[in-house]
């Protein structure tokens, strides 16, 4: 039986006791306040559910990540970087950039950015823990991608384009910093092939999980003492980096 999380705080089961069918299903119910979430994340777990649904967590077995230093960035991305003429901006759309992911891929589909998960994740944002880095053109949003900062680890959610390889732009100035700063894995959840045609490579849960605890141990967060209170996380070097960019 799916454990069906009521408790204040985030009780997360082991992962090791994920589903394998569906593929890393591990819980239903809790919140998605930061100290839920803060929490799911530094253990590898993250929510994913659709309007008719519980909150349901998820920790799949394979994981999908991408080290900053097999980022594959091709020719004509090297080439579209150098002549498309685009803009980064950190965290100056963060609201548009989780509306263009939320938006259905195709005709008649759906999405799993929910009103909820927008909402959780909009104040993730003003707390500095969410990031969104934003791709301009012509003075136009076009890309970009948002996730979760912890240290040396960012947990990407989501990324979307309005124009010939927008997101790869976000994607491979978000993979420069990191390689520069002192970052060491971008979390892609599930397997896609668009990822790994990037570099992005799926290991065991069991290592990914291990990444998580070298990275991010327990001493790096202040555990808060209510459920309410703002958690704390550590500083990414990285951000800073691309922060400066964005306003040279």
């Amino acid at each position: 039986m799916l454990p069906w999380l009521s408790s204040p705080y985030p009780n997360f089961p082991t992962t090791a006791k994920a589903l394998d069918s569906p593929n890393g299903l591990l819980a239903a119910g809790g919140e998605l306040s930061p100290v839920w979430l803060v929490e799911a994340y530094r253990r590898g777990i993250f929510p994913w559910f659709s309007d008719d649904d519980p909150i349901l967590w998820w920790s799949p077995d394979p994981r999908m990540i991408l080290l900053p230093e097999q980022f594959k960035q091709r020719r004509s991305l090297t080439k579209r970087l150098r002549h498309g003429g685009f803009h980064i901006t950190l965290d100056q759309h963060f609201d548009q950039v989780i509306q263009a992911c939320a938006a259905p891929r195709e005709a008649a589909g759906g999405t799993w950015i929910t009103a909820e998960m927008r909402d959780a994740y909009s104040q993730l944002n003003t707390l500095g823990i969410a990031h969104s880095i934003e791709v301009h053109q012509n003075g136009q949003l076009v890309g970009g991608l948002y996730g979760i900062a912890m240290g040396p680890v960012f947990f990407g959610e989501s990324m979307f384009s309005r124009a010939p390889d927008a997101s790869k732009v976000a994607l491979a100035h978000l993979a420069r910093a990191m390689r520069e700063h002192d970052g060491k894995l971008i979390d892609c959840q599930m397997h896609t092939p668009h990822l790994a045609s990037l570099g992005a490579i799926t290991v065991a849960r069991e290592a990914f999980i291990n990444y998580l605890k070298n990275w991010l141990p327990d001493k790096a967060f202040t555990l808060p003492s209510s459920p309410v209170e703002i958690p704390a996380v550590p500083a990414s070097l990285w951000l800073k980096a691309i922060a400066t960019e964005a306003n040279d």
